[in-house]
């Protein structure tokens, strides 16, 4: 049932190439669009994404300057009774015994923290001063003005005590609205802690501050504790224990994190330690970019839609001409009944003109093949010597040598391998001409010998022999470093010992001779005998085998462009090593190119 259905579906594209051309030009059509839309959408969200955290680091870094200083003038408030004389005075009266009339300075210190607690403002509630010995506990609030004796010492100082800390906050477990900031009275001479100075805050102090950072009730801003507890949370649902916890684990001063659905940002509050934690959820930023986005796809639809119309006209005005054509081609018999008709599964009008047209078409794939297919395929074996590689196994084993130089040798020596790796490939792909001078493919065989002589530093002995008038001759490019290339491959890697090889180059009257000579195992009489006839009778092939490029390609190249009376010689004995010899005109070339298509 499917299969018919699919069948009925898809029957008048298969019959009308009209059909399928609107139908494959409307989808051509609308994907990009498609795509460009869904694009410009991501990006928006990841821009307007970049927009909110860029702008809540800054609202972070700024706000915490803000609260770094209320709590600096907090301090202050407390170093006022630090350094009073009447505190000096009231703790000489206790160790000069006698020296000073105590009452007296114990009223002074009172009203020390009188002035203190109604100077500072409606958000300061109460302020205590505690001290170790004679273990006094002086409190002034807006209901209570008292001096104590205390039994202990009190909760909040015994933790200053005990932890040796100078500077602690706390926030009561379970009321929200207030803290206590608490600095220990320390002996100047010994650092011994002599008491302490609590100041209780509400935290309503530092809300104006915070409505800095906070953008509505999805947005949590709160203040959290060293040990990831949360100390005030103005407003909004408490976060999970998974976002304290990270807070707690960074050492970061300012900086974010992002969860599934939360993006977290956080700053250290200077002089107190306390991190001022902002959560904004993912939906944030994405209603941000909604109307972007919905104004995007506005846009989308009506480009669709006129592009399906634009479609539409150019397909049928396209396969109108074929589907007139395959008409009056119908009442055509020009195919005759004993001739194999091709197979076509088509049954458009497509498949009508190719059934029509077959013995037109079979002829002249005939002629082809006798006439242009011989010069296609001459043209598509020199582009094929043009599409020379670098070997990519000696590719392979380069880099990781350059890898094992960074670190062991000078940077100096770790450039110019890399230099030469560059200048190799720069030499392969960057001048489209088959031909270039000897003095370029000298240079390119140096590079290549350069980082073959860093591999085989211990063992190989490279030489060279230059004729410099030699240097401005044509000679097809990649000629020297494949058969220098073949020597390593064939006959040095399975050489024990010392490896040679010296390249010379000698200029006669009317040619020039490059002798490449190893001392690798050389080649067997059999091989020897059936590789000299292979390169003494070329057929024009010049065609490349696995990632080298072979001896016969290379002199089959040279003949290509200068003739049958140039290409290459070569001489071997096995355990004697080998010697090629490339023959090539002494000439700058440029005629030579020229005859050699005239030849062909």
């Amino acid at each position: 049932m499917f299969s018919k259905l699919m069948r009925t579906l898809s029957d008048p594209f298969r019959r009308s190439i009209r059909n399928k051309l609107i139908f494959t030009m409307i989808i051509l059509s609308v994907i990009p669009i498609v795509a460009v839309t869904a694009l410009a959408a991501e990006n928006n969200r990841k821009s307007m994404e970049t927009e909110v955290i860029s702008t809540n680091l800054s609202n972070m870094k700024w706000t915490g300057i803000y609260l770094g200083e209320q709590f600096s003038q907090l301090n202050n408030l407390v170093y006022t009774v630090l350094i009073s004389p009447h505190l000096n005075d009231y703790l000489m009266s206790i160790e000069g015994s006698r020296l000073y009339n105590q009452f007296a300075a114990q009223k002074n210190i009172m009203d020390t923290l009188n002035n203190l607690f109604y100077s500072a403002g409606n958000h300061v509630i109460g302020v205590e001063l505690f001290l170790k010995e004679p273990s006094k506990l002086f409190t002034i609030s807006s209901n209570q003005n008292d001096l104590e004796s205390s039994t202990g010492i009190p909760s909040p100082y015994k933790e200053l005590f005990e932890e040796n800390k100078d500077f602690i906050i706390q926030s009561k477990s379970g009321d929200d609205g207030e803290f206590q900031l608490i600095r220990s009275i320390n002996r100047f001479e010994n650092r011994e802690k002599l008491g302490g100075i609590s100041l209780k805050i509400r935290w309503s102090m530092l809300d104006q501050t915070l409505n800095l950072i906070g953008r509505g009730e999805e947005h949590k801003v709160l203040i959290a504790g060293d040990d990831g507890s949360v100390l005030y949370q103005p407003f909004g649902e408490k976060p999970s224990q998974e976002i304290m916890d990270q807070i707690k684990q960074t050492t970061e001063v300012q900086g974010y994190f992002r969860l599934p659905g939360e993006y977290v940002f956080y700053n250290t509050i200077d002089p107190v330690g306390l991190k001022l934690v902002t959560i904004i959820p993912t939906s944030f930023i994405n209603k941000s970019a909604q109307s972007t986005m919905h104004f995007g796809l506005i846009v989308g639809a009506i480009s669709i839609v006129i592009s399906i119309l634009i479609a539409i006209l150019l397909a049928w005005r396209t396969a109108t001409p074929i589907v007139t054509l395959a008409r009056s081609m119908q009442g055509l018999g020009i195919i005759k009944e004993t001739e194999q008709l091709p197979q076509s599964n088509r049954v458009d009008e497509i498949g009508l003109l190719e059934t029509k047209l077959y013995n037109m078409s079979y002829r002249i794939r005939e002629h082809i093949k006798t006439e242009y297919s011989m010069n296609l395929e001459k043209k598509t074996a020199e582009l094929k010597a043009l599409q020379a590689q670098i070997n990519p196994h000696f590719l392979q084993n380069t880099l990781q040598m350059i890898g094992s130089m960074l670190f062991t040798k000078k940077p100096a020596e770790s450039y110019e391998i890399i230099r030469s790796l560059s200048d190799m490939f720069r030499y392969v792909i960057r001048d489209p001409n088959d031909l270039a001078s000897l003095k370029a493919e000298i240079e390119h065989l140096n590079n290549y010998m350069l980082i073959q002589s860093q591999r085989f530093s211990s063992k190989l002995s490279y030489t060279t022999d230059m004729d410099e008038s030699a240097m401005a001759c044509s000679i097809p490019k990649l000629t020297l470093q494949p058969i220098v290339e073949n020597a390593f491959f064939h006959g040095l890697e399975n050489k024990p010992g010392s490896w040679e090889l010296s390249v010379s180059i000698i200029c006669e009257a009317a040619a020039v001779r490059i002798r490449i000579r190893d001392n690798g195992v050389g080649i067997r009489e059999d091989k020897l005998a059936d590789l000299k006839r292979r390169l003494n009778h070329q057929n024009g092939q010049v065609w490349t085998h696995g990632n080298r490029i072979g001896i016969q390609n290379v002199a089959s190249r040279i003949r290509m462009h200068f003739g049958s009376a140039y290409g290459i010689a070569i001489e071997s004995a096995p355990r004697e090593g080998t010697t090629v010899t490339v023959t090539i005109p002494n000439e700058s070339g440029g005629e030579h190119h020229d005859k050699s298509i005239d030849r062909g």
